[in-house]
Formats: C-alpha cells, sequence, structure tokens
C-alpha cells in the first residue's frame, strides 16, 4: 500500500500515481469536495466489486462517480435541460445528479441498474486525476456500511480495519493507493439529485440545503 502526502506542489504527481492505479484495476482513497472517497475505475466490474468489499456494502445499492466536466458525464448518461442547468447553478463537487445511462453502459456502477450517477468536483487533485485517467471514479464515502465517514486517512483505515478483522473480510490491504490531504473539515456527504424522469426528486439532502435545491427547480420552472 502506496501512501501519499498531498501538497500545492505534488498535485499532479500525485494525480499521475492514482491514474496508474486506476488503470490497474486498483483502489485509491482520496480527498474530494465533501469527504475522503474510495476511487476505482466506475467502468470496470471487477473494480467496483471491491469497493463494495471493503465497505461491506450491498452490491444493489447505486455507486456515483465524479466526471471531470459535463461532456464526459454526457458519455455515460442522458444530460437533460434540466440536469444541465442544475450543474451550472448548483456548487460543483457538493451535488451528485442520478440521470439515465446511455445504451450500451452495462458495466461498472450502472450494471444492471437504470442510471449513471455523477458529480463535477471543485477539487484541484480530482481534476488533475480526472484528466491523467480520462473515465469516470467513483466517488463513495470511505468508510464501512453503516458509519459515520471520518475526516482523517488514519481513522478511516482504523474503522476500515476494525470491522474487517471482526467480520474476517478483505480489509485495509484491499486498498492500493492512499492520497493523504490530512484531516479535513466536518462536512456532509455531497446531496443527491434524480433527473432521470420529468421531474427533479432529491434522493439526499446534504451539502447543499433542499431549499437551495428547489430555488434552482422554481428558477427552471419558470422559464
Amino acid at each position: 500500500m502506496e501512501r501519499i502526502v498531498l501538497t500545492e506542489h505534488n498535485i499532479g504527481e500525485a494525480a499521475e500515481r492514482a491514474a496508474t492505479q486506476l488503470r490497474a484495476g486498483g483502489v485509491v482513497l482520496y480527498p474530494t469536495d465533501t469527504l475522503y472517497g474510495l476511487g476505482v475505475d466506475a467502468l470496470s466490474d471487477e473494480a467496483v466489486a471491491k469497493i463494495f468489499a471493503v465497505k461491506g456494502r450491498n452490491e444493489g445499492k447505486p455507486v456515483h462517480a465524479i466526471v471531470s466536466d459535463i461532456a464526459m458525464a454526457g458519455k455515460y448518461g442522458e444530460i437533460s435541460d434540466a440536469a444541465r442547468v442544475f450543474a451550472e447553478k448548483l456548487p460543483r463537487g457538493q451535488v451528485t445528479f442520478v440521470v439515465r445511462k446511455k445504451t450500451g453502459m452495462d458495466t461498472g456502477i450502472s450494471k444492471d441498474i437504470p442510471t449513471f450517477g455523477f458529480r463535477i468536483p471543485d477539487n484541484a487533485f480530482c481534476i488533475e486525476m480526472l484528466h491523467a485517467f480520462g473515465g469516470p471514479i467513483t466517488a463513495t464515502s470511505a468508510n464501512r456500511a453503516g458509519e459515520v465517514p471520518q475526516c482523517s486517512v488514519d481513522a478511516i483505515m482504523a474503522q476500515l480495519e476494525e470491522h474487517s478483522n471482526v467480520l474476517q473480510n478483505v480489509g485495509t490491504w484491499n486498498i492500493d493507493l492512499i492520497v493523504d490531504a490530512g484531516e479535513l473539515p466536518a462536512r456532509k456527504p455531497s446531496s443527491v439529485v434524480d433527473v432521470s424522469g420529468t421531474a427533479p426528486v432529491i434522493l439526499r439532502e446534504g451539502a447543499v440545503s433542499r431549499n437551495e435545491i428547489e430555488a434552482v427547480v422554481s428558477a427552471i420552472e419558470s422559464v
């Protein structure tokens, strides 16, 4: 397991190392706009299975991804006008959008479900990593399913290791690269908005309030 302490001077190097691990099917623990996330190639069945194993999570529960921009999202999902407006009006990195997946998107996070969930980061490392990798990367929070996400790498690893020992499950050894940005501020996870149907549905209120999201919905409907 490799660990890189992230600084303003090594973002590019860290991003390239992360991209190398992702291309090899590895798991990367990395900082996002909200919490630390577990990143793998979002289009790989094998890599996504590792995420479920690390988290001890039900494989039927959707996992979402980060993408570099709306153009990348459009390669994998059907981007409606409403989704474009949401992406422009709501804070980047803090809202996940669920859209209908493109025909042929039958692997990774979109396997056996009709949707593709994504958010566009406003985080220098995430953006560099996406450019280096060239495709969507999972962004599920780095915690055991049902447990409170932790703000530091050491606390995250302790939580994952504790539960893997109890359950005799895969443990922290399943993480190939840690990108350590220190202790992150306590934040809520991303809000989740489903724009795959005829009307937006707020699936989770998180970093962006329901009121702020509904204000954008009202603005769209009034046009």
